[in-house]
């Protein structure tokens, strides 16, 4: 990322195009698929400009596993607010947003669970947690809204859905892991209802 002579440097631009083009590649290879020298020169950027502003990769990688969880959480949320106020639309449509996703031909299963499988640390676990949290937060409220009995135990397993179906489509193909798991996460609705 040169710039061009007689340009000015704007670091949160920077960072912002660091972190953008390094998620794709880390994405795509994995987190220890990829050392810092090949990392920099897919994305273009020295290891100084890249550790400036991460510190080390680790950092990057934190850097990009909270701003992947924010774009998927805000994703899935916006999905289930715009299919309106009735519950098993939304919780029907998290479902339908997710299949979208393993649909698409760069689809490597959830960066999460990817990393905390890869990076056993306990900051990229913490990440992990905290983004599986805000699943559950999202989960939980479809089943308070549809009137569950227990909408926490509803969350849990809504949760077991969204994440297996992940799993099956990363690592047993896509095709339908979506749907099966949204047919099975509205028949736990109705019967929780």
């Amino acid at each position: 990322m040169p710039v061009a002579k007689g340009s000015t440097i704007d670091p949160a631009r920077t960072r912002a195009a660091i972190l953008e083009a390094a998620t794709a590649v880390l994405y795509e290879r994995g987190l220890d698929g990829v050392g810092v020298a090949e990392l920099c020169s897919r994305i273009g950027v020295s290891k100084e400009t890249l550790y400036r502003h991460f510190g080390t990769k680790e950092g990057l990688v934190e850097a990009m596993l909270r701003q992947r969880s924010e774009r998927v959480v805000q994703w899935l949320a916006a999905a289930a607010v715009a299919a309106g106020d009735d519950p098993r639309d939304q919780l029907a449509a998290v479902f339908d947003a997710l299949q979208q996703w393993y649909d698409d031909p760069v689809f490597r299963g959830c960066a999460m669970l990817n990393a905390a499988a890869q990076h056993h640390v306990e900051t990229v676990r913490a990440i992990t947690a905290r983004h599986l949290d805000r699943y559950l937060e999202l989960l939980t409220g479809i089943a308070e809204r549809a009137g569950a009995s227990a909408p926490q135990v509803l969350g849990r397993q809504l949760l077991m859905l969204v994440e297996g179906a992940t799993v099956v489509a990363a690592h047993h193909g896509g095709a339908g892991a979506g749907e099966h798991a949204r047919h099975a996460a509205l028949t736990l609705l109705s019967a929780a209802s």
